[in-house]
């Protein structure tokens, strides 16, 4: 049987300039944008020690795990350097709405968009409980 292998893309319609929502995404999230306006992500650049995977998962209508946003859907973005990348945003004035938090699988921390959708930001680690539990006692909430 044929088979979906992969995330090929992410398109989502703006209240506002298309063109100025990708330069956030650019300016705070470092999408490397291309001339055609959108961002091109390889696995290639992907060094993280999971060896590169996208999450596929399905909430109930009711979940609070988006929220503040009112979107149906929340888009997660694997980063490089957790640390680096916050600092980065509150430089461009963009505050964490929670996190950083540290689990099994690495390390997370939600932003909002300028359209007011959730954004998840991961910091991927191989999945291993020591990880949870060499993390500060601060970081150790439950995910959303």
């Amino acid at each position: 049987m044929a088979k979906v292998t992969g995330i090929g893309g992410v398109f989502f319609k703006v209240h506002g300039d298309p063109a100025e929502f990708a330069a956030w995404y650019r300016d705070c999230l470092g999408m490397p944008l291309q001339d055609f306006g959108g961002g091109v992500l390889q696995w290639a650049d992907d060094h993280a020690e999971d060896g590169g995977l996208t999450v596929w998962h399905v909430a109930k209508a009711d979940t609070g795990w988006f929220k503040p946003s009112d979107a149906s859907f929340m888009i997660n973005y694997r980063v490089d350097n957790m640390d680096e990348l916050l600092a980065h945003l509150k430089s461009k004035g963009v505050k964490p709405i929670q996190g950083p938090e540290a689990h099994e699988n690495g390390t997370f921390a939600w932003i909002l968009d300028p359209d007011n959708n959730k954004v998840e930001l991961w910091e991927p680690k191989n999945w291993d409980p020591k990880n949870k539990a060499a993390a500060p006692e601060t970081q150790q909430q439950d995910a959303p």
